[in-house]
């Protein structure tokens, strides 16, 4: 069992084993002309149950000819043009070969001795990205595992920072469009969901700062503390972009902890034609970025910033065996001291990879170019009587509803609308989500790849259109 290890001895077995990995893949990707099969989890949890885990198969070749049955078959392929569901997008080669760098080295970010360069490339990131961000030479940060994570530290440091320990008293504002990692991060830490408060948008679904004002205001006539304002800079569902100064103008007055959570419009800090719409995010107390959204890196890669350094010390904890403290005297750069994880993978190496391969106008460009994808679908949409479009996208995300010439009752619209989603997904063809707007059912466009077009915008919406007329007509059949 020796010989499965990666070591000098077994290079050329690394070599050959990856080699055959990759070309699989590779034929697979070049072969795929769907996002997905349409598989069903009844179909196929029988064949992964099937799977004896207990019995070793011959070698890496007959296990990736299981692959195939158990899961690259029936992947669902984001590099497809007419994936266009969720916040998901296809990966740059650069980052993928970061990828098979750092698994096969297996850095862990935690302490030094376990890291070395990767350590200092990791840091020389954070700073590149908190130099894009405008957020002043005190500025730090750390990757995490995803927005959720970052912006849940981010929280606890708010909370730390916070003028009252009695946490019954503490409150957060955010956007009735904010991520539901904002409520999820006040049970966490031990605040509770009804902590949050949440402010209404406007017809943009941007935050409303008169009403985040009001809210303030009334919060401290009450006797409670504002710990925060989580401004959303592209929402999930609308890609809308809050009005980050005049949230950051109130932060300062009632002097509270302001985060934006830029897990989706991070790509715009390297955008050569869009900066502009971050405008403020350099007032941010903390930011979220998920490289792995708008970057086009593979999951996870994703960071937590913070314009002062010093508020990181609220995760830091030290343990003899990993950080004892004389390593702060001795400046040894331990990023376990920042983090609330220990072990942690080294998914620095593919932004650093992609940086030096392509540049930060080259991944900004592609940003760019699903940007005015979606504003030519828009366009699509709103000259198209059979939708109704929600709102002129900021980013990259479009929401709309399938609409019937006759009226037909809104209840039964909503069931045409879902069915569509659902046939659509299970024909394989393409694949969108869906959400609901003031209580009623509508379908979404995510679009984070640059292959994407109009024409395959439009296939779609022809999809949609005939899988949801072909609902309401069997449902008014049966309903007459």
């Amino acid at each position: 069992m020796r010989s499965h290890l990666l070591n000098d001895t077994t290079a050329e077995h690394y070599r050959r084993s990856v080699t055959e990995g990759v070309e699989r893949v590779a034929a697979k990707l070049a072969s795929t002309r769907r996002p997905f099969t349409g598989v069903t989890p009844d179909r196929l949890a029988p064949v992964i149950a099937a799977v004896d885990l207990d019995t070793p198969l011959a070698d890496a070749s007959a296990a990736l000819d299981e692959l195939e049955d158990v899961y690259l078959r029936d992947a669902v392929y984001f590099h497809s043009p007419r994936y266009l569901a969720h916040l998901n997008c296809p990966v740059v080669i650069p980052a993928v070969l970061g990828e098979a760098v750092l698994s096969a080295v297996n850095s862990s970010l935690d302490t030094w001795d376990q890291s070395a360069g990767g350590t200092l490339i990791e840091r020389k990131l954070i700073d590149w990205t908190c130099a894009r961000a405008g957020l002043g030479p005190a500025a730090d940060g750390v990757f995490t595992s995803g927005g959720s994570q970052s912006n849940l530290q981010a929280l606890l440091l708010a909370r730390q920072e916070a003028k009252t320990t009695d946490l019954s008293k503490l409150r957060i504002f955010a956007s009735e469009c904010s991520h539901f990692s904002v409520q999820k991060s006040a049970s966490l830490l031990g605040l509770g969901p009804e902590a949050v408060v949440s402010v209404p948008v406007d017809r943009a679904k941007r935050m409303q700062t008169v009403a985040l004002e009001a809210e303030l205001m009334g919060c401290v006539s009450e006797g409670l503390v504002p710990m925060a304002i989580v401004a959303t800079a592209g929402t999930t569902d609308f890609g809308s972009i809050d009005p980050l100064p005049g949230i950051a103008a109130l932060a300062r007055q009632y002097e509270t902890w302001m985060h934006v959570d830029a897990a989706y419009g991070c790509g715009l800090l390297v955008s050569p034609t869009r900066r502009h719409l971050l405008d403020g995010i350099e007032l941010a107390d903390s930011v979220t970025v998920d490289y792995h959204k708008s970057f086009f890196q593979p999951v996870s890669s994703s960071s937590l910033l913070v314009r002062d350094a010093a508020t990181l010390r609220h995760a830091t904890y030290h343990a003899e065996y990993l950080n004892p403290r004389r390593t702060i005297e001795e400046k040894i750069p331990n990023q376990v001291d920042k983090s609330l994880q220990t072990t942690r993978r080294f998914d620095a190496l593919k932004l650093w990879m992609t940086l030096r391969v392509m540049g930060a106008d080259g991944v900004g460009g592609l940003f760019d170019e699903v940007c005015d994808l979606a504003a030519a679908g828009w366009e699509l949409l709103a000259a198209d009587p059979r939708y109704d479009v929600v709102v002129q996208p900021q980013l990259s995300t479009l929401v709309y509803r399938w609409v019937p010439e006759a009226d037909t009752g809104p209840d039964l619209v909503d069931r045409a609308n879902l069915h569509a989603r659902k046939a659509l997904f299970a024909s394989g063809e393409a694949v969108v989500a869906g959400t609901k707007v003031a209580g009623r059912q509508y379908l979404k466009f995510t679009l984070l790849n640059p292959e994407t077009t109009t024409a395959d915008i439009a296939a779609v919406l022809d999809l949609i259109a005939g899988h949801a007329e072909q609902f309401l007509g069997e449902n008014l059949v049966h309903a007459s």
